[in-house]
């Protein structure tokens, strides 16, 4: 377990159980995808296995509750990776746009998001391997390709 992990995984109750109460925590959602995403220009997907609070906590408290399973194969295609990506953000996108410019309802949308996320990857966790929701993430996604971009050029 890393030092940045142990620091990391606080942010992850924060903003669930913080933004039940103060929806404006979202925000720190949308910070650390940005974050995340200019990272990856430089160091690929390091913000997975290092700063990520949710991969964090799958480290930490899901790596001892996991039947440590192998993933399931279509998992590992490149084509299902693509389509949990286009469904999770059609699905944030619409929100947002159900949300009117509210800011705070805006906010709201991502604790929601962050909320789906780590209840899916709570269960995938415990059914397959601890980090079983890495390997779709949205976001891991668009670091690979990302990542893959900056080498090619």
């Amino acid at each position: 377990m890393k030092k940045t992990q142990l620091i990391m995984v606080w942010l992850l109750p924060v903003i669930i159980i913080g933004g039940l109460f103060y929806p404006l925590l979202g925000y720190l959602v949308v910070a650390m995808m940005a974050i995340l995403l200019v990272m990856a220009l430089f160091k690929g997907r390091y913000w997975c296995g290092n700063l990520c609070p949710r991969g964090a906590f799958l480290d930490i408290i899901m790596s001892r509750l996991t039947l440590n399973r192998p993933l399931p194969h279509i998992f590992l295609k490149t084509w299902f990776r693509w389509l949990v990506l286009v469904l999770f953000m059609s699905f944030l996108v619409s929100r947002i746009m159900r949300a009117g410019g509210n800011l705070v309802a805006i906010g709201a949308v991502f604790v929601g998001m962050c909320i789906l996320t780590t209840v899916i990857s709570i269960i995938l966790g415990a059914s397959i391997k601890h980090r079983g929701w890495c390997a779709i993430c949205p976001m891991g996604t668009l670091q690979n390709e990302i990542s893959k971009s900056r080498k090619e050029r």
